[in-house]
């Protein structure tokens, strides 16, 4: 079983709320790294497809396409690839974000 994986800044208060990250601010942020690429759909093909609708950029890994999803303030990974740590601690540390598993 893979784990998942939140960069978050909820953990982070200013004024007594807590702060989020933007789908602007991914988009921006993503943009500027050519190993990520943006899609509204994210295409899971198997025994059977099944296609999700939502924000993902997606990071280019060798052959592998890995989703970073976006979501309510969040951005959402898989730990399935070894690879992704890395990547996962660069993007929490440049979005001046944290790194909590759920």
């Amino acid at each position: 079983m893979s784990q998942r994986y939140r960069i978050t800044r909820s953990l982070q208060e200013t004024s007594g709320s807590p702060r989020t990250i933007s789908l602007e601010e991914c988009k921006r942020y993503f943009a500027l790294k050519a190993d990520f690429a943006y899609s509204s759909v994210f295409t899971v093909s198997g025994e059977t497809t099944m296609s999700i609708e939502g924000d993902f950029f997606m990071w280019s890994y060798g052959d592998a396409k890995i989703p970073f999803r976006h979501y309510d303030g969040d951005i959402y990974v898989s730990g399935t690839n070894e690879a992704v740590i890395p990547k996962l601690m660069e993007v929490a540390s440049e979005l001046e974000a944290d790194i909590t598993e759920g």
